[in-house]
C-alpha cells in the first residue's frame, strides 16, 4: 500500500507538530508492505534526500507556510494523485480545492483538520474566513477525518454531524540518556537550582496567555524560565521589556536542542502550560513524559489531553494560588507520566494511522 502525506513543510523534521508526526510514523512502520511519499518544500532544506528513513520525499519549490501554503497543499494533492493509494492531508488550508479536486478523482483522503485554526486570535477576520470555509470542505469531501483531542471530535460531531476519529500526538521521542556533567552544565549555565523553578516553552501569542503566566510569577516567590519567540510579534516585545527585569523571571529565547529542552524540563518543579487553542498540543504531551506537575490552562482540550487530572487554571489568580498551595503535587506528577505512556507513545499513534489506510 503506497500513501502519500501533504501539508507540511517536511522531514527531516524541524518545524512544527505535524512534521514532527511524520517524522515518527514513518519511523514506527509496521510492515514492509506499506511505503510512505512525504511531499516537503524544497525551499526548507539545503540538503535534500530521496529517502528518508524508508519514506521517498518529493520536493515542492513553494513555500509550505505563509501565502504560498495554499498552493503547495494543491500541487501537492495533485501530483500525490498519480502516485498513491491513499493521501494523508495534514491541515486544511489545501482543502479548499476539494470540491474541484472530487470532479476527477475518487482517491482516499484521510484528513486531521488540526486545531480549529479559523478561532485563533492571530489571523484577521478574512483568513478565519477562509480557514473555516476549507475546514468545511475538508468535513464535507474528506473520506476519514481525525481529530486529535475528544474535544474537536465533539466539536466536528456538533458542527457537522460527522464521526471522525481520535488519534493524539506522541511524545515519547524527547527521551533520550543525558549524563550527569551534561545535566549540571546546562543548569549552571542558566544559573538553575533543581526542583526550584518553573518552566514553559512556547509560541508567544496571545492564546497561549503568557501575559498571564508572567504576571502570576511577577506576583509571586517562585522562579519561572520560559523559552519562546520574543520578538517575532509586538505582543511578545511589550512582554519582554516589561519582565525581562524581574529576578525570578527568566526569558529565553528559542532552544531547539532536544537535549537541552529535556534538562531543562526533567529538572523542573512544575510545569506550565498555558495553550488556550487548538487541540492535544505536542508540547504538553512531551512534557507529560517527565513525570513532573503540571499546571495547564482551562480548557477542554487540556483537560482531554490530561484526562482531568492535572491542577489548571483560568486567571491570575488562580494561577497564584496554585503556586502559593504548600501541598504535595505527587498524585497529578505520577498521573501524568502513567496518561503519557499509555496513550502518547508513537508507536501506538503510528499503528493508529495505519488502521486507518
Amino acid at each position: 500500500m503506497k500513501i502519500s502525506i501533504i501539508g507540511t513543510v517536511g522531514v527531516p523534521a524541524n518545524y512544527g507538530g505535524f512534521e514532527t508526526l511524520v517524522e515518527n510514523i514513518i519511523t514506527n512502520v509496521s510492515s514492509k508492505k506499506l511505503t510512505y511519499t512525504v511531499y516537503c518544500s524544497s525551499k526548507a532544506y539545503t540538503e535534500r534526500s530521496d529517502v528518508y528513513k524508508g519514506a521517498v520525499l518529493q520536493y515542492i519549490s513553494l513555500d509550505a507556510n505563509g501565502y504560498q501554503s495554499i498552493l503547495y497543499d494543491i500541487y501537492s494533492l495533485i501530483k500525490a494523485t498519480k502516485h498513491s493509494d491513499s493521501i494523508l492531508i495534514l491541515g486544511v488550508s489545501g482543502c479548499c480545492f476539494l470540491p474541484i479536486y472530487r470532479l476527477f478523482s475518487k482517491k482516499r483522503l484521510i484528513i486531521n483538520i488540526d486545531g480549529l485554526e479559523h478561532r485563533r486570535e492571530k489571523w484577521g477576520k478574512l483568513t478565519r474566513r477562509f480557514l473555516k470555509f476549507s475546514e468545511q470542505m475538508a468535513i464535507k469531501y474528506g473520506n476519514v477525518i481525525i481529530s486529535d483531542n475528544k474535544g474537536i471530535q465533539d466539536y466536528v460531531n456538533k458542527e457537522y454531524g460527522v464521526s471522525s476519529e481520535l488519534i493524539a500526538y506522541g511524545g515519547d521521542h524527547v527521551l533520550c540518556s543525558i549524563t550527569k556533567e551534561k545535566e549540571n552544565e546546562i543548569l549552571d549555565k542558566y544559573s538553575l537550582r533543581k526542583e526550584e523553578y518553573s518552566f514553559t516553552v512556547c509560541r508567544i501569542e496571545p492564546e497561549n496567555n503568557v501575559h498571564i503566566v508572567l504576571e502570576a510569577f511577577a506576583h509571586s516567590k517562585r522562579n519561572l524560565l520560559i523559552v519562546g519567540n520574543w520578538e517575532k510579534n509586538e505582543y511578545g516585545i511589550h512582554l519582554l521589556h516589561q519582565y525581562k527585569n524581574y529576578t525570578n523571571i527568566k526569558m529565553l529565547s528559542p532552544i531547539y536542542d532536544i537535549s537541552i529542552l529535556n534538562i531543562l524540563r526533567s529538572n523542573c518543579s512544575f510545569y506550565i502550560h498555558g495553550h488556550s487553542a487548538g487541540g492535544t498540543n505536542p508540547s504538553l504531551v512531551e512534557a507529560m513524559f517527565f513525570g513532573k506537575p503540571i499546571i495547564a490552562f482551562d480548557v477542554i482540550y487540556n483537560r482531554e489531553t490530561t484526562e482531568n487530572k492535572a491542577d489548571y487554571f483560568s486567571s491570575v489568580e488562580e494561577l497564584e494560588r496554585l503556586l502559593s498551595q504548600n501541598r504535595d503535587y505527587y498524585c497529578n506528577s505520577r498521573s501524568m507520566y502513567e496518561i503519557a505512556n499509555r496513550k502518547y507513545r508513537w508507536k501506538i499513534i503510528a499503528e493508529q494511522y495505519e488502521a486507518l489506510y
